[in-house]
């Protein structure tokens, strides 16, 4: 390892991405909030769905305070299709702090940029470089893999002791001068030639440093999650120009949204059933079965919404596009 060419493969990578880097939105600016906002919305989302909604979302709400300003309801809704809304109640918890502890000003130091809500040591590393072009390292899956390839590491990278590794990798390969553009070529790697599965090693610019025997296999995970399978019996019931809705309460999955009221299998064994819905979610694999129910009491916190409304409420992905396909047009 002390005799690995970093600066080297380093500056390779900066070469290549300035000649083939894709062009995104994110890329252009280097405005804190703008790049804050695309790397919240890309934890866990893809980069297709993320630039069908980038530059719509940034033009609702350029900059914190539109944010810090906006109602829950509003950043919910505005979020619908991202998924994991979590995210945008911690991104409008951090708008709320720049507004409040630092005079609307986006922070530039790591300290306090790790202050805010949501923001993590990957976040902080990709804002200070990407914003400021501060060198600062950033380990996400895809560096995690590039990483794990690169040094043939055949360690679980998602223990505390990979984890360090990563890191200290991240530091160690730092180019000092361009850190926005290695960044980016670290990641945009991680997303095309060296992907999950088998790699396009053949197209790699750093495939004469690269020491995996068997890049396919890395890398190694301790753990890896399984989908446990669930069914939920829901309800449709319009009365008049109202619909049925819950609410979701504090602590929820998706609090402070509305989705279709829940009922149990028994409950709706002889209701007529409307359609049936597979997605997941996290660890879940859900089959959605629902049902129209034509006089239902609301219960658990549920209400008759007027149809008029449902446009501007906020609905989890999956109840948007069940009325979408059962309601009259």
């Amino acid at each position: 390892m002390s005799n690995f060419p970093f600066n080297q493969v380093a500056h390779a990578l900066v070469q290549w991405f300035n000649e083939q880097g894709k062009d995104y939105p994110w890329r252009r600016t280097e405005n804190p909030w703008s790049i804050l906002v695309s790397e919240i919305m890309l934890q866990q989302t893809t980069i297709p769905t993320v630039l069908a909604r980038y530059e719509a979302w940034m033009a609702q709400f350029p900059e914190p305070k539109a944010l810090a300003e906006a109602t829950e309801e509003e950043a919910l809704r505005s979020w619908e299709g991202l998924g994991y809304y979590r995210r945008v109640r911690a991104l409008q918890a951090a708008a709320k702090t720049i507004m409040e502890r630092h005079g609307g000003q986006f922070p530039r130091t790591a300290t306090d940029i790790r202050a805010l809500p949501g923001v993590g040591d990957y976040t902080t590393g990709a804002v200070l470089s990407f914003a400021y072009n501060e060198p600062a390292p950033l380990v996400d899956a895809n560096v995690a893999r590039v990483f794990s390839r690169l040094f043939n590491y055949t360690q679980p990278v998602d223990t505390p002791s990979g984890q360090k590794w990563l890191w200290a990798m991240a530091a160690k390969m730092l180019h000092q001068s361009q850190p926005r553009a290695y960044n980016s070529a670290l990641m945009e790697l991680g997303q095309s030639h060296c992907s999950g599965g088998i790699p396009s090693c053949i197209l790699c610019p750093v495939r004469e440093w690269c020491q995996a025997t068997k890049p396919e296999e890395l890398p190694i995970k301790s753990r890896r999650m399984q989908l446990t399978a669930v069914e939920h019996h829901d309800i449709l019931c319009i009365v008049g120009q109202s619909i049925l809705l819950e609410k979701q309460a504090g602590g929820k999955r998706h609090e402070g949204m509305y989705r279709l009221p829940r009922r149990t299998a028994a409950h709706t064994a002889g209701l007529s059933l409307l359609m049936k819905q597979k997605y997941s979610i996290t660890r879940y694999k859900v089959t959605r079965y629902l049902y129209q129910e034509t006089d239902a009491a609301p219960i658990n916190g549920e209400e008759f919404i007027p149809l008029e409304e449902l446009e501007r409420l906020p609905l989890a992905s999956p109840d948007r596009k069940c009325l979408h396909k059962v309601l009259p047009r």
